[in-house]
Order: structure tokens, then sequence, then C-alpha cells
């Protein structure tokens, strides 16, 4: 075979810009990259010399998908610094805001960028004629995950109520009890979802790789909001570890850091979590895991958009539980006093996409003094570079166009966020 170079910039239907190149000698592949082209956008160096208060707006806007966790990340590490506890009221809301993103994010993901390519359209666009009332439902379910979003964060994205401490304004009886009605509405629609998946699972190509997951980790619950941090390899360590975890590194041919662990690369959202977590999982979601022919551990990168349904599942579940808690309890304003100090805050959250981490220093007056963020995607680009390693060999004698719709749909299936990576 002669000599051959695949290169596609631009990968269709992700968020941001990377590259795929592949080149290839008598059917022998030579070199391939998993490349990101992006600026780099210093949202650390914006951070310098800036008040404690204005911290969490400003990293809000890495992301216009992931805005809730970034914020939520970004009190918690302040929280952690100044020494400020919050009640249960706060965790709930702040949980159930979690869950409106997570909602949002992977019906986005599912519906829009992944199901085209197990059905064979080159976008969300064509569904309506051969799936209508599977993308009717997409476009309900992503609805609902924003407006969970609104009523708790006040704006659908880059929330305005959560604040150091607590919530600036609380969500009304009549809107948490309105939500609640659609949510117990919601189960049935993320189950036909789910059967859509599960008419198309064999086109799901059958790869597998052995690698580390990572993700936060709890005995008491499938971890969103806090626990320490998880490995398949190394087992469990504090959040304050973080750096001895995400080993971040530089390659030539990106713009957003790299990270590794235990091994050469580690992969991180919601397969990693399932591979972690996997018997935390509610029971309705453990039978929709069943019903996609989904099981963990799992190793195929692929399934990342099957263990996103699972999780759709799991987050409507414990929405419903979250607004009962709430509703039973009563919701009261409460004051919240922040003693600034010089010091230092560690968080994580689990943003949609994976494990994120949040690292600052104050000094005295309250102004940042150091800041780092380690984004989810950042995480996955040398997993994605490794997928590639072993599946390009695999799939190297096929047609050229096969390959390419091969490729990009594996990067898909990590739902990346390429300018989140290049903060």
């Amino acid at each position: 075979m002669p000599t051959r170079t695949i290169r596609l910039d631009h990968v269709p239907r992700i968020e941001g810009h990377g590259n795929i190149v592949v080149e290839t000698e008598d059917g022998k592949v030579l070199n391939c990259q998993w490349q990101v082209p992006e600026a780099p956008r210093f949202f650390e160096a914006m951070l310098l010399g800036r008040p404690w208060d204005e911290v969490s707006p400003i990293v809000s806007r890495i992301c216009g998908i992931c805005s809730v966790s970034h914020s939520l990340v970004s009190l918690k590490a302040i929280e952690a610094a100044f020494g400020v506890d919050v009640s249960e009221q706060t965790v709930l809301l702040r949980k159930l805001l979690k869950h409106g993103e997570t909602l949002q994010s992977h019906i986005l993901h599912i519906g829009y960028l992944a199901l085209p390519d197990l059905v064979g359209t080159g976008s969300a666009l064509p569904l309506e004629a051969t799936h209508k009332d599977a993308l009717h439902t997409v476009i309900r379910l992503h609805r609902l995950g924003n407006d969970i979003c609104t009523v708790v964060g006040g704006r659908t994205t880059h929330p305005v109520r959560v604040q150091v401490g607590g919530f600036s304004a609380l969500p009304t009886p009549g809107e948490l009890v309105r939500l609640l009605v659609r949510l117990e509405g919601a189960m049935g629609e993320i189950e036909a979802v789910a059967r859509v998946l599960q008419s198309v699972a064999d086109r799901i190509p059958a790869f597998e790789r052995e690698t580390e997951y990572v993700a936060l980790a709890s005995d008491e619950e499938y971890a969103f909001y806090d626990g320490l941090i998880g490995s398949t390899d190394t087992g469990r360590r504090p959040v304050a570890d973080y750096e001895s975890v995400a080993n971040e590194y530089i390659v030539p041919w990106s713009t957003a850091k790299w990270t590794k662990h235990n091994r050469d690369s580690y992969m991180v959202g919601a397969l990693a979590r399932a591979n972690i977590s996997g018997d935390q999982l509610s029971e309705t979601a453990k039978k929709t895991a069943g019903e996609l022919g989904f099981s963990t551990p799992c190793r195929n990168p692929f399934m990342n958009s099957v263990a996103q349904a699972v999780e759709c599942v799991q987050s409507i579940e414990e929405s419903v539980k979250i607004i009962s808690r709430l509703l039973e309890r009563g919701t009261t304003q409460e004051e919240s006093h922040v003693g600034v100090k010089a010091g230092r805050g560690v968080a994580a959250v689990e943003a949609p996409r994976g494990i994120l981490f949040h690292d600052y220093t104050f000094d005295e007056t309250g102004r940042c003094a150091k800041a780092n963020c380690v984004i989810p995607t950042n995480q996955n680009h040398a997993n994605i570079q490794g997928d590639f390693e072993a599946f390009a060999p695999v799939i190297v004698s096929q047609p050229k166009e096969r390959i390419e719709f091969l490729l990009q749909m594996l990067v898909r299936a990590y739902d990346p966020c390429v300018s989140c990576s290049t903060h």
C-alpha cells in the first residue's frame, strides 16, 4: 500500500478546535497525533491580584457548558482557604444545581453530538426526519437541565446566586414543586432515549484498551460534588494531593497541557466514574445500564456516551430526592460570614467531562496570589492519544473515509471541551 496521510483540521461536533493526523506506509501506522491548536487564555494569570469575591465569577467563564462546575469548585476552594463551613441546605442546593448541569450537558452530547454518529447522519438536524420523537425528547430533557440551573443558580449559564458560604437568593417552594413534577415525568423520557441508544448499540465499535480511570469516590453516594480522588490503579487519596495524580506536562503539538499518573495516561468522565463508583448507582440506573449492555469494568472509550445516559438516570433520581428533602425541611435565607485570611484552598467536583480541580492561595488581604485549575479534558488528552495509537493500526486497512469517521467518533466519545482545556 502507498504512503497515506490523513489530516482532519477542526474535528466537527466537539467544543473547540482539535486536529487528527495519521501517517501510514505499506499498511502500517507511522505516526498519529491528537493535536490541540487553540490559543491559551491564561485564566490563572487573570486571577492574580484579584479579591477573593471576584474569583468565582471569573473562572466560571472558562467554560460556557460547565460553568456551574467551575463556579462550585471555585467556591469550595475559597471556603477551604478561609475555613468557611456551609449548611445542609447549601449542599443540597449545590448538588441539585450540579445535577442540572450534568443532565443538560450529557443529553446535549448524547442527542446532538454522539447519536448522529450511531445513526449515520452528519448532524442532529436530519434526526427530525428519521428520529423525530427521540430528538424532541432530547430537546425537552436538555431544557429541563437548563431550567434546573436557572431556578437554582439564577440563570442557566454562569450562575449568579451561588456565593461563598451559601446563596444570595433561593428558589421558591413553587419553583421546586414545578421542577419536581417535571423530573418525575422525565424518567420515562430518559428511558426512551436509552431505548434509541439500545437500538443502535451494534454500531458502537468493539474497541478496548487498558488504562487507568480517575474520578471522585465516596462511600456515601455516587460522587459528583464531593469525595476523595479515586483511581482504579492506586486507590483513594485526599483532594489536597491532586498534584500527585494530575501531573501536568507539555507536548509540542498541543497548546493544552496533558496529564499522567500511574501510567502514561488516564481517563476521566462518565466512564471513569462508572468504573470507580458503579456500585453506588441507583437500582434504576443499574437497570438502565443492563438494558444498554453496559457493565463495569468497561474499557471501551466509545461506551462513554452510554455511561452518560446511565448518569442521566442517576441525576434525575437524585434531583427528585433532593427537591423532596428541601420541600420537607423548608428553605430559609441564611447569612454567611467570610473571615478573610491568608491561606490555600484546594477543591474538586465532577464536571460532566470528569474530575475538575481548583487550587488558590490568598494573601492576608484576601487577594489571589496563586491559582491552578486542572480541567477534565486536559486529563483526557493523553488518553485520547493513547487510544489513537492503539486503534489506528486496527483500522488502517479500511478506506480513508472510514478511518476518518472512526477517529472522529473516538474523539467525540470523550465529549471533549477543548477550549476549556486551553484555559
